[in-house]
């Protein structure tokens, strides 16, 4: 790793994590599309039918990246809001879908800059907000989690999609061997940051498993909490209201 590079460890400084998410922006959904043999575009798919995005409803994408999963939900018509605390990854998605990008970009889809636990937006501002494997990257997960039930209307719903843990031992087996021997090799030929990888292996080996999250949801006073496995529990997909 050269000197000026970012490899966040498990304390997730934000400064760091950013940094590390500023490097890789370029070549990071390219990436993830080869690390995750295809199945990121099946969770991106599944996480917009959670989301059920509709024309006139305000929409908050948090953790967006590039803005790959903001497009799908934009496609509704609904106001899609794309934050992340990447600038790099902010500039990547103004290039392709900003107001500057090829065609005018995506009139309903607006990127802003924002820290998980500290959001720029008023109270009960969004009908939904959503989180794409971003939550674990969080240094207060549990903060985040009530800061985006206060931006969410009463009535309002949340869509987690988040690495998880296999509850069959022997495709955990396999999980496991596939981060540990497979994935850095792969991340070594494709990604512009190889080692910035590694820590991807090490948050998703520490991060809790389904129902621990779904506990934390409910402490930050979410209601009607559950998710449903995706890839044999690679990925879970959490939901919940916001209490009315």
């Amino acid at each position: 790793m050269t000197p000026d590079s970012h490899r966040a460890d498990l304390g997730k400084d934000p400064a760091r994590v950013s940094g590390m998410f500023d490097e890789v922006a370029p070549a990071y959904d390219r990436t993830n599309t080869v690390l995750s043999l295809g199945n990121d575009r099946l969770w991106r798919v599944a996480t917009t039918r959670a989301v059920a995005p509709r024309a006139g409803q305000r929409i908050l994408d948090l953790a967006a990246g590039t803005g790959a999963s903001s497009v799908a939900l934009a496609r509704s018509g609904a106001e899609i809001v794309a934050a992340d605390f990447s600038p790099g990854m902010i500039a990547e998605g103004e290039r392709r879908y900003g107001s500057g990008a090829v065609g005018g970009g995506i009139p309903n889809l607006r990127f802003v800059e924002a820290n998980a636990t500290d959001l720029p937006f008023e109270d009960d501002e969004f009908d939904t907000v959503t989180m794409s494997f971003g939550l674990r990257n969080v240094d207060e997960p549990k903060k985040a989690l009530r800061e985006l039930l206060r931006v969410t209307k009463p009535g309002g719903r949340i869509v987690v999609c988040e690495f998880s843990h296999p509850p069959s031992k022997a495709f955990a087996g396999l999980y496991r061997f596939y981060n540990g021997r497979i994935l850095p090799a792969v991340a070594k030929a494709v990604s512009s940051n190889a080692e910035a990888y590694e820590y991807l292996n090490e948050s998703i080996n520490d991060w809790p498993d389904q129902r621990t999250l779904s506990g934390w949801m409910r402490e930050a006073g979410w209601t009607r909490v559950a998710h449903r496995d995706l890839s044999f529990g690679i990925v879970a997909l959490h939901r919940a209201v916001k209490p009315a």
